[in-house]
């Protein structure tokens, strides 16, 4: 695996941890945005694969997440993450300077990211999002109508076809194994609405992946919440079979292979000025 290090930063509402893989002449800087729950460093391959392509990658535990501040999995409010990630791109910004950045989300990070794009995608060369909580997502408005939110596990199955994956998760001190907080819920609701009413990506390229049976974010709403805030440069890659996390399914080379040509092709058609799908 690529070296990394960590630094820390004065978020919104404590100090945020962030990872960096470092690359001497990278072509691209990535900002990469983890879900709910979980902490960056589970995604320590995707950035291994991303370093390898020419790339310089940042990540940040969000608050209440990993070895971040704050309670355990409770964000209030999901425009405080996005500011969060705004600090991250201005001290990678500031380390490569004139650098294309790109913007990597997966589940409750792709909404993350779509509203970072929707505020600040004039200034990205592209944007993935990886089974994105976007539009409609059922378990937020079900969970809230209970007058006590379950302590039910998630099941490990829905994350991949690989074993491995949901059992290493479910052994993981630094992924929360608790129920959803109420106030983290509210701020779903309230995200989903913000991300709704917040306008399009335009121009900017966009990749988004999702796996065709995806039981902890279907692909159905998903697609209805992508249609709302779609510009004019979308790409998009369905895996069948492929459950939560495509980073992690068994067919994770292949998507990760169109994470990266689909960056190879943004790059190009930035540096020519033109579009290129």
């Amino acid at each position: 695996m690529a070296e990394s290090r960590e630094h820390t930063f004065a978020g919104v509402r404590g100090v945020n941890t962030v990872r960096e893989w470092p690359h001497d002449r990278p072509r691209y800087v990535v900002i990469l945005i983890h879900g709910y729950g979980e902490h960056i460093g589970r995604h320590e391959h995707v950035a291994d694969r991303l370093v390898r392509h020419g790339a310089a990658v940042y990540g940040m535990d969000h608050v209440g997440h990993g070895k971040s501040e704050g309670d355990r999995a409770l964000i209030e409010d999901f425009e405080d993450v996005v500011t969060d990630v705004r600090t991250v791109e201005e001290r990678a910004r500031r380390d490569h300077p004139g650098v294309p950045l790109v913007v990597i989300g997966h589940s409750m990070g792709g909404m993350i990211a779509a509203r970072y794009a929707q505020l600040h995608g004039t200034g990205l060369a592209a944007l993935v999002l990886s089974a994105p909580v976007i539009g409609e997502w059922e378990v937020v408005s079900t969970l809230l109508a209970l007058d006590e939110i379950p302590g039910i596990p998630l099941d490990p199955a829905m994350l991949s076809r690989d074993p491995s994956v949901g059992a290493a998760a479910a052994a993981e001190p630094l992924v929360w194994h608790g129920p959803f907080k109420r106030p983290t819920l509210e701020a779903f609701t309230a995200a989903l609405t913000t991300l709704a009413e917040g306008g399009t990506f335009g121009a900017l390229p966009t990749l988004w992946v999702h796996g065709e049976d995806d039981p902890l974010v279907p692909l159905g709403p998903s697609r209805g919440g992508i249609d709302t805030v779609r510009g004019t440069d979308l790409s998009e890659r369905i895996y069948p079979g492929g459950r939560h996390e495509g980073f992690n399914e068994t067919n994770k080379d292949e998507v990760l292979d169109d994470v990266t040509s689909f960056i190879d092709r943004a790059l190009t058609a930035r540096a020519r000025g033109v579009s290129e799908w």
